[in-house]
């Protein structure tokens, strides 16, 4: 069971091959089996997920038969969960029961998943390879040696292993792209204000948003539509109707025109992997897209504006975090102050807060227009790249990553490095455009993402793009060796 994709696991379910019940005490009993191999969960919510499968069930034999009714799924812990614990990767919020249910988990729910439990993550989505989350690091299925990406990499790596059908992520700066690709599987980001961020634990507000990940580009765009809507609780959130993302899935692919920008063809991408991607783009020209250079010539300042725009962002949302209302509180405070500085000492890990300073500098009186602003005058610059860009392309290829997935340990002590391993992705969350990576090779045993940008709300020509080149390849389909 645990081989097949969501959409052909619906179709089992409603023709009664087996259960929900079933699939999910499968599930259950992989994740109890193989995943002391990973840690890729910090919850299993075993109690709860057969109770739910149990209601799929009914709903099942009342003759529903909605596309993700009684399948199950994984929420990456920084989503919201009414009476299960939402610790966001954090000791900060070991303790914290979330007391509702984020947009995209309630949706989710509305549409019969059956959620297993919650995913680890790099702490409060702060990393590149999921090794700063307080519950220790996420293996990459793959190569259990190596990292599976980040933040949300205990998504990526449980999808991958299949421990679950689909998972939830959010994407920052590449956090659904990047551990996609690292870990062989599927993931989208879509448009900013796409998906409601309602209940979703907050890093840098205008760059956060939440996305599906799964084997397949099929799976995604079922995914996808049951995340999408708009959500007047959410400020950030878009008001447009939500399409049929299946719909359009097989639509050919005659004259699309491809855009490779060549600035992400050059200095610091792996030979082997730029291989795989040529080679990906090759069984494109098949398909009867056509290939056009273009230039993204702000490419190279996408990482330094992120790490002043997020920063500056997060050391602005992480502020409640104080020890007085919710969350970790230190031992017998003295005074206020000590509460303020112990609690938050003893909560936060090194990298959020080597985050929190950043942020805290750049936002400071003499230094907010020489960082800050110019960081978002810089934005600007990024986004008006891909707008002329798309003037000329349908969407743009290129990779999602510039390596494979490196070891466990090897960036941990040069943070600058680590961050570099987002360079392909950054400059998509600073426009506010959809991307996604799908599986295109490996390098030895490492798997390879191609990454897909596409232009504002153009998320059902991306799913398009990408389930064809799954039709005539066999990336998607492959299995870890130990969780075949």
């Amino acid at each position: 069971m645990h081989n097949r994709t969501i959409a052909e696991l619906a179709r089992a379910l409603r023709a009664k091959e087996f259960s929900s019940v079933d699939l999910t005490g499968h599930f259950l009993n992989r994740i109890k089996r193989l995943d002391g191999r990973l840690n890729s969960f910090v919850t299993v919510t075993e109690e709860s997920a057969l109770a739910a499968a149990r209601a799929a069930d009914q709903r099942l034999a009342k003759g529903e038969a909605g596309p993700l009714l009684g399948v199950p799924f994984a929420q990456k812990d920084i989503f919201c969960t009414q009476g299960v614990k939402t610790s966001c990767g954090s000791k900060m919020l070991d303790n914290f029961i979330a007391p509702y249910d984020a947009a995209v988990v309630s949706q989710l729910n509305a549409a019969g998943t059956v959620m297993l439990g919650k995913t680890n993550m790099d702490e409060f989505a702060m990393g590149s390879s999921n090794e700063t989350s307080y519950y220790g690091p996420v293996k990459n299925p793959w190569d259990t040696a190596a990292v599976p990406g980040g933040s949300s990499g205990g998504s990526a790596a449980a999808v991958a292993a299949r421990l679950t059908p689909g998972a939830s992520g959010t994407d920052t700066g590449g956090s659904i792209r990047q551990p996609a690709a690292l870990c062989g599987i599927t993931g989208i980001k879509p448009t900013y204000g796409r998906v409601s961020r309602y209940g979703m634990i907050a890093f840098a507000s205008s760059l956060d948003q939440g996305g599906p990940m799964a084997r397949t580009a099929e799976d995604c765009a079922l995914l996808l539509r049951a995340m999408s809507s708009y959500d007047p609780r959410d400020s950030t959130c878009v008001d447009r109707p939500v399409p049929d993302y299946a719909a359009t899935l097989d639509n050919g692919l005659a004259g699309l025109k491809i855009g490779l920008p060549k600035e992400y063809f050059g200095e610091g991408l792996d030979p082997q992997v730029a291989a795989a991607i040529e080679a990906a783009i090759a069984e494109y020209k098949k398909l009867g897209a056509e290939v056009v250079e273009i230039s993204l010539p702000n490419t190279a300042l996408a990482v330094p504006t992120y790490y002043v725009v997020a920063p500056a962002e997060a050391s602005s949302n992480l502020a409640r975090y104080d020890g007085v209302r919710f969350g970790h509180r230190c031992d017998a405070p003295k005074d206020l102050l000590d509460l303020y500085k112990r609690s938050r000492g003893e909560g936060f890990g090194a990298e959020v807060k080597r985050r929190i300073m950043i942020g805290t500098y750049v936002l400071s009186a003499g230094y907010y227009d020489a960082y800050y602003l110019k960081a978002q005058q810089l934005r600007q610059l990024i986004s008006q790249d891909f707008k002329q860009a798309f003037e000329q392309v349908d969407v743009i290829m290129g990779p999602a990553s510039p390596t494979v997935a490196f070891n466990i340990g090897e960036k941990m002590d040069d943070p600058v490095t680590m961050y570099l391993s987002d360079i392909y992705t950054i400059a998509v969350n600073m426009a506010g455009l959809p991307g996604m990576s799908i599986p295109a090779g490996f390098v030895g045993q490492r798997p390879v993402g191609l990454q897909l940008i596409g232009n504002y709300f153009d998320e059902a020509r991306l799913l398009n793009i990408a389930h064809q080149y799954q039709r005539v390849t066999d990336w998607h389909a492959r299995s870890p060796r130990g969780f075949e």
